[in-house]
């Protein structure tokens, strides 16, 4: 393929035909395309003379390097994304695409949201943190959104496939990358927003305004307007826009008679003269807005509450989302994703009122990310549960015993007894062991994830088979 065929005004005398295209200097092949793309510690910049002697005939700059090789255009990101979706064809065309954004609550909204698609007959493509799916069938996910040749090559196989819809993810970092550059979205889904990734953003009103990228390039917008944020999210906005709420009857849609159970949640979903009830196998208020947000969008798109409350009645629960380990030692274990503050008071918060004996925690907080919210994580795991056990989460290339002690700082002046075993496999060794009767253990912040990224490196670690030997332990 010609670089004109897949690039705007190519200089003549650079218009070669082009073997396939990169934004990793590590992965160029003789005819590539090298796109130099900055980073939040790497600039491509440094590496182009390096791709050129790798083979790159032609390298795509932002800057004059000087180099007689070189096309230079105003945003690389911009470039290298549009590139990626001729490159395949454009296959985003012919799908419909979904985006969800927001601190917590993706994951669960596209899997909600996919199963009630499947429902009304429709073959759909997901694309998220857990794995990337092309109707049943898993692809590895890397990231939660992908760069964007990745991406476009998901697309390509999802419209070969058959799919009519493409629901995903829609990172921060991704929006403010412009890795889904160029993407029109026939729905976005706003969630909520709570502080996260301020290493990267700063300040959260940065934060905001990287995710209100995704509602300038969508037709039409879902958001939470219970969220601190949706105001702000929301004005001047150039599309439609349907709101929820659990408490207003001054949005689109309302949820009326709430009732929370420690095996699911249950609701009447309100609104434009329909009404509906909703049952979802997931505990917890979160689970309403998740599951609002999932409707809401697929009312949004013609399909029946029958078909929505049927076939969220029947969803199964989401991996690490609240999930429930098979346990018959009287008490309950919950593997949970939270890893914002948000996040581990919305699952604790969840199970606090539940008939129990005490309510214990076990969480940590990841390296090389943002330690405000450390010592705010600590004192929410202090207010909510009975007992605390502090331990790693991913450390990262950070001291795990200087992470811990950042947790405990916000633990200080409560009262709540707690454990600090630094091995997160010794600490769900612990906890199990020192399990009583009735209690309820909620093992926070890795949820889906089997691996953990210590310093010496990435390491398998699935929590749930780390349960099931401590399970065994019991009995020896």
């Amino acid at each position: 393929m010609l670089l004109s065929e897949l690039m705007d005004h190519v200089p003549a005398g650079l218009d070669r035909k082009i073997t396939g295209i990169s934004c990793d200097s590590r992965q160029v092949r003789q005819g590539h395309a090298f796109f130099c793309i900055a980073g939040a510690k790497l600039d491509g910049h440094d590496y182009a003379k390096e791709a050129l002697e790798a083979g790159a005939i032609v390298v795509v700059v932002e800057r004059d390097l000087g180099l007689q090789q070189q096309i230079v255009v105003a945003d690389t990101h911009a470039a290298y994304a549009a590139t990626c979706a001729r490159w395949f064809g454009n296959p985003a065309d012919e799908l419909k695409l979904i985006g969800v954004t927001g601190t917590n609550g993706k994951t669960s909204v596209t899997y909600l949201l996919k199963a009630i698609l499947e429902a009304a007959g429709e073959k759909v493509g997901l694309v998220g943190t857990i794995q990337n799916m092309i109707g049943d069938e898993v692809i590895a996910a890397h990231n939660t959104t992908p760069n964007a040749y990745e991406l476009h090559s998901l697309f390509s196989l999802m419209k070969k496939s058959g799919c009519t819809y493409c629901i995903m993810e829609v990172s921060s970092h991704a929006l403010d990358q412009k890795r889904v550059g160029g993407l029109t979205f026939d729905r976005a889904i706003f969630t909520n927003l709570t502080q996260d990734h301020l290493d990267y953003h700063g300040t959260m009103e940065n934060y905001m305004l990287a995710k209100r990228k995704l509602f300038e390039m969508c037709r039409k917008a879902v958001v939470n307007a219970d969220d601190a944020w949706a105001e702000q999210l929301l004005a001047g906005l150039p599309c439609e826009v349907l709101t929820y709420s659990t408490s207003s009857d001054n949005t689109t849609y309302t949820a009326k008679n709430i009732v929370l159970r420690p095996d699911g949640i249950s609701y009447e979903l309100v609104g434009f003269g329909t009404i509906g009830r909703i049952r979802l196998k997931t505990a917890g208020r979160f689970s309403v807005y998740n599951s609002m947000a999932a409707a809401v969008t697929a009312l949004s798109l013609g399909i029946e509450m029958g078909v929505i409350a049927g076939a969220l009645a029947s969803l199964p629960g989401v991996k690490g989302r609240a999930e429930v380990v098979p346990c018959d030692r009287g008490f309950t274990i919950i593997i949970d994703y939270a890893h914002t503050p948000d996040g581990l008071q919305n699952i604790l918060s969840t199970f606090q009122d539940c008939q129990k004996n005490r309510l214990v925690v076990l969480f940590g907080c990841g390296g090389d990310r943002d330690k405000g919210k450390r010592p705010l994580m600590g004192n929410i795991a202090a207010r909510y549960a009975d007992y605390v056990i502090v331990t790693s989460d991913n450390p990262r290339s950070e001291d795990p015993s200087k992470i811990i002690a950042d947790i405990l700082k916000g633990m200080e002046g409560t009262k709540t007894p707690y454990t600090v075993v630094e091995n997160r496999i010794e600490a769900i060794h612990y906890a199990v062991k020192h399990a009583q009767p009735g209690d309820i253990l909620v093992l926070a912040g890795k949820g889906h994830e089997t691996y953990q990224v210590l310093k010496e490196g990435t390491i398998h670690l699935d929590e749930r088979e780390i349960v099931a030997e401590a399970l065994k332990e019991l009995d020896s």
